[in-house]
């Protein structure tokens, strides 16, 4: 692995565990000079591993990772940090994109660990994702290593800033630092990718915590006083059908909310 944090508390429990071992040298966890193998994308390829689970395909209608990931323009080789990143969905695509030379970094806190549970210890078991490290760090105690990566990713994960539930070992944010610490953990030209779901237009801060959904002008205003600049949008998870005042995880849309997608850059 390429990263080193002493200052953070960086856990190797979960890939000693278990006995199955799948070596990241598939074609696609290859550096490759461009992203495409043949006909196939390296994010095609990542996606339709052999080695992922039936749980991760039945997301994949709904989140689109492989065009998701190429919007971003992840690329092999990149050093990648996969915030919030719960049960690892995204950090083994990222994992198998990013390849040998490059390597994730996937965060989490005590609660998101609760919640995913023994998901993670099965993804990460016997070392089965061997470029992947995992990072152990509550929300206000957040200290990356100054220009440590490529891209940050920050999937359906950026309205949980505003998230406050203290008895579930979730405390208030606090957002600017927060946004802050991110943004000095990327390397110049660095990018920062959210996913996020949509809030009506005009929705308060307040909303991230009530309907764990958010205004997405709300998140360009933060990211760009934070000194982020708004690359490109797209559409591709949008659902013109999700009433934005609905919960996001109410059983009529879950897994399939209007979400938007936004890449951020940190300037050169």
């Amino acid at each position: 692995m390429k990263l080193i944090f002493p200052m953070l508390l960086l856990l190797g429990l979960l890939t000693g565990c278990g006995d199955k071992t799948t070596p990241i040298d598939e074609p696609a966890a290859q550096a490759v000079a461009d992203t495409t193998t043949g006909d196939i994308s390296v994010y095609q390829q990542a996606v339709m591993h052999p080695d992922r689970t039936n749980a991760d395909r039945a997301r994949d209608a709904g989140r689109k990772p492989a065009e998701v990931l190429e919007f971003f323009g992840i690329q092999p080789g990149m050093d990648v940090l996969d915030m919030f990143s719960g049960g690892g969905y995204y950090t083994e695509i990222l994992s198998r994109v990013v390849g040998r030379e490059g390597s994730v970094v996937a965060h989490n806190n005590e609660a998101y660990a609760g919640f995913v549970g023994e998901e993670t210890t099965n993804r990460y078991a016997g070392n089965r994702l061997a470029n992947v490290e995992i990072l152990m760090a509550e929300n206000n105690e957040l200290a990356l290593q100054a220009e440590s990566f490529d891209a940050t990713m920050m999937i359906l994960a950026y309205h949980d800033i505003y998230y406050v539930a203290p008895n579930n070992g979730w405390p208030k944010i606090d957002g600017p630092r927060f946004v802050e610490e991110l943004y000095r953990g990327l390397r110049p030209g660095g990018l920062l990718a959210v996913v996020d779901h949509y809030a009506a237009a005009g929705s308060p801060h307040e909303t991230g915590n009530t309907l764990h959904r958010i205004d997405p002008e709300l998140v360009i205003a933060e990211l760009q006083e934070a000194g982020f600049v708004l690359e490109d949008k797209s559409d591709v998870l949008r659902n013109m059908d999700d009433d934005h005042n609905v919960h996001m995880g109410a059983p009529e849309i879950r897994g399939n909310t209007d979400r938007f997608v936004f890449r951020f850059r940190k300037p050169r």
